[in-house]
């Protein structure tokens, strides 16, 4: 029979389980410190680290036989400490108003069906398919992944990127002006400056990332994750576009494996590309499109965002919409957790065993970390229609 107990436990195991619809964490790869004995209100501390700066010449580091070196001058490692309020976070919402908590609902007797059915063969997949707790999962899922979407969306505060911060960076090299607005000639417009383009806005990007001294992840890439917009308008380069076309190999990098072999995979492509995979059927994940030291991921999860411009020039301003494309290094996005982490409740008011009430619940707290290791890149989506 079916015990109570059992079924938050194994929905709750579900939520740590990645899933390829939410790549943004997985891309992110987030500080995170855990401290079981922290409670909503309580802080969680993160670290903050910076670089010393200029390395000096050969001959300033030249030393003397007879010189001390074993001063008070002592450096520590440069850190700030960013302290993260932790909160209490609960899903599913009302479906009425976003801001309001609410339950999912399921009848024991469907419960128990698929428990007999699925649940004993080990096709945990299916069970959850079959009493629609997918949908609790799906909830987490995706708010957890728009969580470290917006905590890189803050990096557009610090002004325009350049070589020395981050920032954000709109497509032909366009800077705010002091109302926020973004503004174009009619020949830029023609000309579809207005678009991420490969050949210049890319490669300023990624220059300027360099410049500022942002590290790379371990494969000596950065990470961009962007919406499929974006992604468009970068396909839209031919250069771009022969190399996200095929496959990836496993093992490249710094773990070289078939040096003939592209060092890309396609968005969608199964184990067959050496991707890791989980077993029981489960999707795999996507290992992104590398391309001028940039792996890109695409997500679908991107909150819609529209900007006041101008495309003739600033005779007229309106609100247009823009795609984007979030540019990072490691150490960007810290996460605090306290208590539990992630787990699944049961609420015990279940209508005289009727029914399995449950939520999800999560104390944590996310916060940027380096707005200088981001930029956020904006391509319009207006064009003339001629491409």
């Amino acid at each position: 029979m079916f015990i109570d107990n059992d079924f938050p436990k194994i929905l709750g195991a579900e939520l740590y389980r990645p899933h390829p619809a939410y790549i943004a964490e997985m891309a992110v790869e987030p500080v995170v410190v855990h401290d079981f004995t922290r409670q909503p209100g309580q802080t969680v501390q993160l670290d903050r680290y910076k670089f010393w700066g200029t390395p000096g010449t050969k001959d300033s580091r030249e030393r003397i036989a007879d010189q001390t070196i074993g001063t008070a001058n002592s450096r520590n490692i440069t850190k700030e400490k960013v302290l993260v309020v932790l909160k209490e976070y609960t899903g599913p919402a009302d479906p009425g108003d976003p801001t309001q908590p609410s339950t999912f609902k399921i009848a024991r007797e469907t419960l128990v069906t698929a428990q007999r059915l699925l649940l004993d063969t080990g096709n945990l997949n299916m069970f959850h398919q079959s009493i629609g707790s997918l949908t609790l999962l799906d909830d987490y899922r995706r708010w957890r992944d728009r969580v470290f979407i917006d905590e890189l969306a803050k990096a557009e505060a610090n002004g325009a990127a350049s070589g020395s911060q981050g920032g954000y960076y709109f497509a032909g090299g366009k800077t705010k002006d002091s109302s926020g607005r973004i503004s174009y000639t009619a020949a830029e417009y023609t000309a579809q400056v207005q678009q991420f383009s490969v050949a210049t806005d890319l490669l300023t990007t990624v220059k300027d990332l360099r410049k500022r001294n942002v590290p790379t992840f371990a494969d000596g890439l950065y990470r961009c994750i962007c919406d499929p917009t974006f992604m468009m308008h970068l396909r839209r380069d031919p250069d771009f576009r022969e190399i996200a076309r095929y496959a990836g190999n496993p093992g490249q990098g710094m773990y070289m494996g078939n040096p003939m072999m592209p060092n890309n995979a396609s968005f969608y492509m199964g184990p067959q590309a050496g991707q890791a995979y989980f077993l029981a059927g489960e999707p795999v994940m996507p290992t992104g499109v590398q391309f001028e030291g940039v792996k890109f991921f695409e997500s679908t999860n991107f909150p819609s965002k529209n900007v006041t411009a101008s495309f003739d020039g600033g005779s007229s301003y309106g609100s247009q919409e823009v795609a984007q494309g979030y540019f990072f290094g490691p150490q960007s996005v810290g996460v605090g957790i306290g208590g539990p982490n992630a787990q699944v409740l049961i609420n015990n008011n279940d209508d005289f065993s009727r029914f399995i009430i449950l939520i999800w619940q999560l104390y944590a707290g996310f916060e940027i970390l380096n707005k200088d290791f981001v930029t956020t890149a904006y391509s319009f989506v207006s064009d003339d229609g001629v491409l």
